[in-house]
């Protein structure tokens, strides 16, 4: 499994966000950080990849275009889940995620898609509130619930936009260890926008550093986050120091003026 990226672009309007990008195939049973300052268009390629959006160019998805695809065919290969909370309702966690089961998954049969449900609330944490409503959870709750739905369809590519944003340290660090251990079960691909460049280098295999609409720069988090390349696409003084597991670790020092 694989993704390739080849001259895929956005625009909206006359307003274009996504520049032609290029990129040599991302393989599966990894997880790839989308790092970058707000607007450099980390959402776009999130949206473009999940069919939100037009795009020109392609994406090809273990060789086949992604726009090329019928929309049941694309929802059972592909998971996205933006950077808004789900809604709250009425819904207990448990039933949401069968809703989402039954909507892209309809042939499962009961049983098979019932135990696909346990494994995966057991998998986040989350079965203690399976039987809680949606209405009556804490964002961060909510936003594990939202991971919920998309993992239970067992998708090939999942697509994240900043899937920690609600999450205190407990919640962030549940999340990204059953991502990899879902991403190393499944061979699946996951392409996470973030801002956490600590939890990223930590948990990311590799990153993608986006500006201006374009990725500047790809490879091991440990390669990618160095003073210059930081100035490049934040704005930012900082300096990278490694943490006690060799991990580098980013210590923003100050904005720098626009140039």
């Amino acid at each position: 499994m694989s993704l390739v990226l080849q001259q895929l672009g956005v625009s909206y309007g006359a307003k274009v966000v996504l520049q032609g990008i290029d990129l040599a195939p991302l393989p599966a049973g990894r997880m790839v950080a989308l790092a970058g300052a707000n607007g450099a268009g980390k959402s776009s390629l999130l949206r473009a990849l999940a069919g939100m959006c037009r795009m020109s160019g392609q994406a090809l998805l273990d060789g086949e275009d992604l726009a090329r695809l019928r929309p049941p065919a694309r929802a059972r290969r592909v998971a996205y889940m933006p950077q808004s909370l789900p809604q709250a309702s009425s819904l207990t966690v448990y039933e949401s995620v069968l809703s989402a089961v039954r909507i892209a998954c309809p042939q499962w049969s009961a049983a098979d898609t019932h135990q696909r449900i346990d494994q995966v609330l057991h998998s986040l944490g989350l079965h203690a509130l399976g039987l809680r409503a949606l209405d009556s959870l804490s964002g961060g709750q909510r936003q594990m619930a939202g991971l919920a739905q998309l993992l239970v369809r067992q998708p090939r590519l999942l697509l994240l936009d900043e899937p920690t944003s609600a999450l205190d340290l407990r919640w962030q660090l549940c999340l990204m260890e059953a991502l990899r251990h879902y991403l190393a079960k499944h061979q699946a691909l996951c392409l996470m926008a973030v801002h956490d460049l600590n939890l990223a280098a930590r948990f990311c295999d590799d990153m993608l550093l986006m500006a201006q609409g374009r990725v500047i720069a790809r490879g091991e988090p440990g390669r990618i986050l160095t003073p210059a390349l930081l100035r490049q696409a934040y704005g930012i003084a900082a300096r990278v120091e490694s943490c006690s597991m060799g991990l580098p670790m980013v210590v923003a020092e100050h904005a720098l003026d626009p140039e």
